[in-house]
């Protein structure tokens, strides 16, 4: 075993260092096709000698960059280029050239259009006295560019003054609280604040009834003292002007008098005209709003039967009225698609097969159907005793979308100034195994809901059902495991009798494209257990109260997830992700139901284990077709790192290192090791490292993860507690595919 363990870790480095190796020399190879005089821009570099001034501000201003390098590290693309060589008419030459990238020669004209471009960004930073410092460093054919910034002090607004030509729009901004405070006195003098006041102005005033307002009409007059900072600032609203020739006039102010709607193509299909105007961000008689004509955009686009839509507001002669025509185009009321795939669970094969309808506009609403059929089979080996080796799938579900929240005492203004949906969904799925048969029967109604311009989202499942239903099991199968003395499994027998869950639960997340903050909580059974007390419902054997002599399932369970996303330049990414979840069965519970509980391993959590084949805790799984079930607990932590990096066309790669585990919140005697203690559980973290390759596809994202164990909590011995010094690739090694990034 030793020896194994050796030869895994032998063959590991060299293989490490033959790719370290081809992709060095393939590097420098590259140096003997650049021509005389010229030299490849090895690196960029954008320093400042003032400590306290970040110069990674102002690399986006940097117009020739070195060639790209993954993780940063390694100018792989431009080793795959030099492999060509010189002669392009082999195939395999060209493709090479096509995947590779060309080296990438040092531009004197881009060079000096970059430091003056560095020069003008600070100063529109406010540093109007600032400098930059191009210099080069050379080493044999490469060359290394660095950018010295002297930014000096910035200068400082000393008094701000206003010239409101237009007195109505002064009253309008004095009366707006923050209209007048992003510059005054003592704030920073930037050509960008200036210019981000002039858009937040525009905008104000757009929204404001203001249609005909352009910030070309806000002007700033600057005036600075010689051998000063200090600046004083004039800004000037001038008065309305239809042409250069036109005389100077108020600014006028419009209201919407009209609105109308016009479908773009005949169709027997259409959209109740009391849910286009629902989804009309503003009314006939109010004021233009250009927020609002941006709302109504993006309602419309969220109806599932609108296809287009075009909003033209046309101005009355002589007056100061909008009519308004939104024309939409509709899409086809209905679609069927039919999708096949593959599946793979624990080296079964299968297949399985959807065939999905789709009405977008089911009561002229633009309510969308959705109808889901579902079959699958898979052949199942390695189960002695079980006359019936393989397993099939059949399911059905339906779900009906509103494309506004369908709920009693909502105001209207409330409905206007959210995006909505309420879904009301019913399946049924039928699964026949070799050990047992089982029964889903699902029903729920849904709300989600966000506010426009905002980074939230809101959920609310009001009610969620599930009955589940055990109609046979394999004699064989209730021998060995459920009703065997000393293989009595008790979290197993739970999960193998029939159950009712009642549940409501909340959620909302938060994401802004560098942060993401998901948290959701649940409650099931708390009204039947309420109902229970009241109407003094049955009990059965285990002092469960039931209902249609069926027992009910009790618990809370909360779930936190964050994500952080640094981006280090173009071409380089990385991201943190944290995530916490716990469950607690109570009352009418002592064990969560199978569908609740948390596992750990696979494509979207530690990637060193295959899919619910980690923890709780130390505990040490068999690799049992059963042991699933005991791989399973009440609080979970998940913990990545991820580095990606772009490769070439539509590849990327990455490199993770995972960690985390479950652990149940009570002690079971068929899950030793797995109870969450606290002077314990950081000793049980499990880690994992590995590379990644995503195929990006811009609609989808298909992505290969190799992960390898590092510390295993469940072991037996030295060598597979610390896998990370001690590799064994059959041992330690998981293979994982998925569609969609991990997190």
């Amino acid at each position: 075993m030793k020896m194994v363990s050796v030869l895994n870790r032998i063959l590991a480095l060299k293989i490490v260092t033959l790719a370290m190796a081809i992709a060095t020399l393939s590097a420098c190879s590259s140096a003997k096709y650049i021509p005389e005089k010229e030299y490849l821009l090895d690196k960029v570099e954008v320093k400042s000698d003032d400590k306290d001034f970040n110069p990674a501000l102002l690399e986006q201003y940097v117009r020739l960059k070195g060639n790209s390098r993954w993780f940063s590290l390694f100018k792989i693309p431009l080793g795959i280029y030099a492999m060509a060589g010189r002669d392009t008419t082999k195939w395999v030459n060209k493709t090479l050239r096509n995947v590779g990238e060309a080296p990438v020669l040092y531009d004197t004209l881009q060079a000096a259009i970059t430091r003056k471009d560095l020069l003008t960004a600070l100063q529109n930073m406010g540093y109007m006295n600032a400098k930059v410092v191009h210099d080069v460093k050379v080493k044999g054919k490469k060359l290394k560019a660095v950018y010295t910034l002297s930014p000096g002090r910035p200068f400082i607004i000393r008094q701000m003054r206003y010239d409101f030509q237009d007195e109505e729009i002064g009253k309008i901004l004095a009366q707006d609280d923050s209209a007048l405070l992003v510059l005054h006195n003592g704030s920073p003098f930037t050509i960008n604040g200036l210019e981000k006041e002039r858009n937040r102005i525009t905008a104000l005033l757009l929204d404001r009834g203001y249609y005909k307002f352009h910030k070309e009409f806000i002007r700033f007059e600057a005036d600075t003292m010689r051998g000063s900072r200090l600046v004083d600032v004039t800004m000037h609203i001038l008065k309305y002007r239809e042409h250069s020739q036109a005389p100077e006039t108020t600014h006028p102010k419009y209201d919407v008098a009209t609105i109308n709607y016009l479908a773009a193509d005949s169709t027997t299909s259409h959209v109740k005209r009391s849910v286009l105007e629902s989804n009309t961000a503003f009314q006939e008689g109010m004021p233009y709003c250009a927020s609002n004509v941006q709302r109504t955009y993006n309602n419309f686009s969220r109806l599932n039967a609108i296809r287009f839509t075009n909003l033209r507001f046309t101005e009355r002669p002589d007056t100061t009225l909008l009519d308004c025509i939104i024309h939409y185009g509709l899409n086809k009321p209905s679609t069927i698609s039919f999708q096949p795939e593959g599946t793979n669970t624990a080296g079964d094969l299968g297949a399985a097969v959807s065939l999905t309808y789709q009405n977008r506009n089911l009561f002229h609403g633009s309510e969308l159907l959705s109808v889901r059929l579902r079959g699958a089979f898979e052949a199942i080996t390695g189960l002695e005793g079980y006359q019936n080796k393989d397993y099939e799938e059949y399911g059905v579900e339906t779900k009906i979308s509103f494309p506004r929240f369908a709920m009693p005492f909502i105001s209207r203004d409330f409905k206007r100034n959210v995006n909505a949906s309420s879904e009301l969904s019913f399946s049924y799925n039928l699964q026949n195994r070799p050990e047992f048969h089982r029964r889903v029967v699902s029903a729920g109604w849904r709300y989600r809901w966000e506010k426009p311009r905002d980074n939230w989202t809101y959920k609310w499942d009001a009610i969620d059902l599930n009955y589940i239903h055990m109609p046979w099991i394999s004699p064989t199968f209730k021998h060995e495991y459920l009703d065997s003395v000393s293989n009595r499994n008790t979290i197993l027998r739970y999960n193998y009798e029939d159950l009712f869950i009642m549940r409501t639960g909340m959620g909302v997340t938060f994401n802004n494209g560098k942060h993401a903050v998901k948290a959701n909580v649940e409650l099931g059974g708390n009204l039947l257990r309420m109902a229970a007390a009241l109407m003094d419902f049955n009990k059965n054997s285990d002092g469960q109260y039931v209902l249609f002599d069926i027992a009910f399932a009790q618990y809370i369970k909360g779930d936190f997830d964050y994500t952080k996303v640094f981006h280090l330049d173009e071409q380089n990414t990385f991201v943190v992700h944290a995530g916490l979840g716990m469950a607690y069965p109570y009352g009418n519970s002592k064990i969560l139901p199978f569908e609740k509980r948390y596992f750990s391993g696979g494509a979207n959590s530690v990637r060193g284990w295959r899919v619910r084949g980690l923890g709780p805790g130390s505990f040490k799984g068999h690799e049992g077709a059963i042991d699933f079930i005991n791989q399973t607990g009440d609080m979970k932590i998940d913990l990545n790192f991820e580095y990606r990096t772009h490769l070439f066309w539509k590849f990327n790669g990455a490199f993770f290192i995972d960690g985390g585990n479950i652990w149940t919140l009570r002690e079971y005697q068929d899950q030793p090791g797995g109870q969450f203690k606290i002077d314990k559980f950081y000793k049980q973290i499990a880690w994992a490292y590995g590379l990644g390759l995503r195929f990006n596809f811009d609609y989808f994202i298909l992505r290969f993860d190799m992960g390898m164990k590092a510390v295993n909590p469940a072991y037996d011995n030295e060598e597979e507690h610390y896998a990370v010094v001690h590799p064994d690739f059959s041992r330690d090694f998981s293979f994982h595919f998925a569609v969609g990034m991990p997190f």
